[in-house]
């Protein structure tokens, strides 16, 4: 077992790159990461052509005492570090929303981990973000003293108005923020945006292909599905192209012990049958939360042995 550090606690950090087409800059990410494999290894990558996002799985123990130096935090800084230096966001096209070159970060216990200790790394990694490269930070759930959730900075912000048929196009926000920053300047960048930084409890992403480009009926479908829209409790949805003829239902669960993937799947099956429409099965963008915990402890922990 490594000094200084607790078996039973542990953080998954997921971060949200807006790019997956530029290889140069893929590599340099993920050249980054692979310095802390030890560490804090990356244990999943999702890559979305059609998004051109890619979402990484991270995960680290946490120091028993905060002034010690958090492996996590330190592979998040230099992924980050990577990304902006290699991708211009005036340059990026894609059918996913974003604020940003790094457009989200969330930070989530495992195990015995709390969600206050999880909450101040978030802190923690969005001050320097800010303060290292000259980026607005924002943060929410935990990390906000008030428990803003995400969603309340992305409506200030434009993260949900696309700017050319249903894609997001160059810089597509205002230079002038309508929301201060938690962190660092009111004035974004055009090459890099802003950053979104959070800690809250494990959320699943689960997205339902439709086979349709109908982005007005799938606008209603995901608004109806939502709980935000008198739909499923602890579902958030979006509806978004994917492909020739094809959009998806975009779905952060936030309880999978009150909302499953199979509920959603039916509910938007039920829904898109009533708008003549045909769904797929369902995927997730990610492993689930047991998934993870597992990975992180075999590579943190018992792989020591050998």
């Amino acid at each position: 077992m490594k000094a200084g550090v607790a078996k039973e606690a542990l953080a998954s950090c997921k971060l949200y790159i807006s790019e997956s087409r530029n290889q140069k800059a893929l590599d340099a990410i993920a050249a980054a990461a692979a310095v802390h494999s030890r560490q804090a290894p990356l244990l999943n990558t999702f890559p979305d052509q059609h998004y051109n996002r890619v979402g990484y799985t991270l995960a680290g123990a946490l120091p028993p005492y905060p002034e010690q130096k958090s492996p996590l935090k330190a592979a998040v800084l230099d992924m980050v570090a990577a990304a902006l230096s290699h991708i211009d966001l005036q340059q990026h096209v894609g059918s996913h929303p974003r604020l940003g070159v790094i457009d989200h970060i969330c930070f989530h216990p495992l195990r015995s981990a709390s969600l206050p200790v999880v909450a101040s790394l978030a802190c923690n990694v969005a001050s320097h973000i800010s303060s290292q490269f000259a980026v607005p930070t924002f943060v929410y759930g935990a990390a906000h003293q008030d428990n803003r959730p995400l969603a309340a900075i992305r409506r200030a912000l434009g993260y949900f108005s696309p700017n050319t048929e249903g894609q997001w196009a160059g810089y597509a926000i205002s230079q002038q923020l309508g929301l201060v920053a938690d962190f660092g300047p009111n004035i974004a960048s055009q090459k890099s945006g802003v950053v979104v930084v959070g800690a809250c409890p494990w959320i699943a992403n689960y997205n339902i292909p439709i086979l349709s480009n109908n982005l007005k009926l799938g606008r209603r479908i995901a608004k109806n599905v939502s709980s935000r829209g008198g739909g499923l409790p602890a579902c958030q949805a979006m509806a978004l192209l994917h492909g020739m003829n094809r959009m998806e239902i975009a779905c952060n669960l936030t309880d999978l012990k009150q909302t499953t993937a199979e509920m959603v799947q039916e509910e938007v099956r039920r829904l898109a049958e009533s708008e003549g429409l045909s769904t797929l099965c369902g995927y997730f963008t990610d492993l689930s939360e047991a998934q993870i915990t597992d990975m992180a402890y075999k590579k943190l922990f018992e792989d020591e042995a050998y």
